[in-house]
């Protein structure tokens, strides 16, 4: 199981909301796969299944192009037409498409959820990996507090799946949830606006290491 512990390379996925950006959409996707992370999840829920489709098939020869890996999220037709590898669900979607499809068809699954409880439903559904939130206050759910760093303790501790965290995340707070069990971190603003996605993943990984 992958581990962001101390001393090492931090894990980050990309979570997209083009809704976000300040420069065109696949403009920053590629600044984004060339700087560093780990996966890039495209998660544009507002579109409809076609203009997703459309939109994907573009993202996956991104990804492929640059050797990062790419997931499709919520759409898995389209990530079946696009070529995608891998699909990034809720816990309730999982639940939906293994009974629609016991047999794999992804080379890896995974899904979000929000309790330990949910974790080890989508590990037993055969999630291969989770991400959990929101651990710190954020824009995208204002007035709702964080779950904080107990939660991912708890999370972390109930699978041994990895665990992503996500949520409000930034060089500032990273360091407060490296002991918390989780292999790494999700960026979904932080990268959709930075107008130099590489040096904000690496003032991730001073800030994680950091003594």
């Amino acid at each position: 199981m992958e581990n962001g512990s101390e001393g090492s390379t931090l894990p980050i996925i990309c979570v997209t909301n083009r809704k976000l950006c300040t420069a065109p959409f696949m403009e920053q996707l590629e600044k984004i796969v060339r700087s560093g992370i780990t996966r890039i999840v495209l998660r544009e829920k507002d579109l409809s299944e076609m203009e997703y489709t459309q939109l994907a098939e573009k993202f996956v020869n991104l990804c492929q192009l640059y050797n990062v890996k790419g997931t499709l999220h919520s759409y898995g037709n389209a990530a079946l037409r696009a070529g995608a590898e891998s699909l990034h669900l809720s816990v309730e979607g999982l639940r939906c498409w293994k009974k629609e499809h016991p047999e794999p068809l992804f080379k890896c699954l995974g899904a979000s959820v929000h309790s330990a409880e949910e974790a080890e439903e989508a590990e037993m559904l055969g999630a291969d990996y989770i991400i959990a939130g929101h651990v710190f206050p954020t824009e995208c759910k204002k007035g709702i507090p964080g779950r904080g760093a107990g939660f991912l303790r708890e999370v972390s501790s109930a699978v041994s799946i990895p665990v992503y965290a996500i949520g409000g995340i930034n060089v500032s707070n990273v360091r407060e949830i490296r002991d918390c069990g989780i292999a790494g971190v999700c960026i979904m603003s932080g990268l959709m606006k930075a107008r130099c996605p590489e040096l904000l993943t690496a003032s991730l990984q001073e800030a994680w290491n950091f003594e």
